[in-house]
């Protein structure tokens, strides 16, 4: 079997998109699509734009799930069993699995970047990332830390990105040091992203959910919050919701893939984050790139 994946926030690159726009008029009208949903032309941003430009996670968000999406909807060799996005690209996979459409996608992309960029900016949030340690050390370090601290991203064994409220993350930094962490390295990011001070963008993501018709997709989804399979629209949406203020469950997505029969992993979209990651929780299984 194989699983196409779709990156996440920190894939985008400046000249993102422009190879696919010179290649066909199917990805041109796409792009075009794009910039009419978008109401600006994100496409001049994403060919001609700087990376501090992309940085801004209301652009950094829906120009990756642009690209990543144009890429599998303009490939001869998209043929997915399952699929799989990180964080983001959960709506990269539902769209190029025909669960919604392209400009739905889209507009709830930009719901969900706007909402967590504003997010941002009402709370005192960061994430660390945690090099050295094994998840049940890092759980239990965070259960002890008084303020929000929570796992947020379980990417490759040995490590894990801790999110919460910048003193109780600082907290469990210095904690995790003492317990032989090889890095506890707060990140640049704008907020803490997958924790509990995403409510307020889950809520208005809820909101565009709820005005956007979900279908069966054509293949499972291996689906963050739940780490199994989901082809239930309805469960569909509450991992989408529950994803914003839960952890994503990487790890343990592509173990269950590899154990539910998948012997390849294709990354669709901007970088090669997945392809690494992958190739670290299991170092045998193959890994590609459209």
């Amino acid at each position: 079997m194989k699983a196409y994946v779709f990156p996440g926030q920190g894939s985008q690159k400046p000249g993102m998109g422009q190879e696919i726009f010179n290649e066909s008029i199917e990805s041109r009208d796409l792009f075009k699509k794009a910039n009419e949903v978008m109401n600006f032309n994100i496409t001049e941003l994403m060919f001609e734009g700087s990376s501090e430009e992309l940085l801004q996670t209301k652009v950094t968000q829906p120009a990756i799930f642009i690209h990543s999406v144009i890429s599998a909807l303009t490939s001869n060799t998209f043929k997915p069993d399952v699929c799989a996005g990180h964080s983001l690209g959960e709506f990269s996979a539902l769209v190029a699995s025909k669960s919604i459409s392209f400009e739905d996608g889209l507009r709830l992309v930009s719901i969900r970047a706007n909402a967590m960029q504003q997010a941002c900016h009402e709370t005192e949030g960061t994430m660390a990332a945690i090099l050295g340690l094994s998840d049940d050390i890092v759980e239990s370090v965070c259960n002890e830390v008084d303020g929000i601290v929570k796992p947020a991203n379980y990417n490759c064994p040995g490590q894990l990105v801790i999110s919460g409220e910048f003193n109780a993350v600082e907290k469990a930094c210095e904690s995790l040091k003492e317990k032989g962490a090889r890095r506890a390295l707060i990140l640049p990011v704008s907020g803490a992203f997958h924790s509990d001070l995403m409510k307020s963008a889950s809520n208005e993501l809820k909101k565009g959910i709820d005005d956007i018709d979900f279908k069966k997709p054509d293949c499972p989804i291996y689906q963050n919050f739940s780490a199994s399979a989901v082809t239930d629209p309805l469960i569909i949406q509450a991992n989408l919701l529950n994803q914003l203020t839960g952890a994503v469950l990487w790890s343990q997505s592509i173990n269950k893939m590899i154990e539910d029969g998948v012997k390849e992993f294709i990354e669709v979209g901007p970088g090669n984050i997945l392809q690494g990651l992958i190739k670290k929780i299991d170092g045998d299984i193959v890994v590609n790139k459209i």
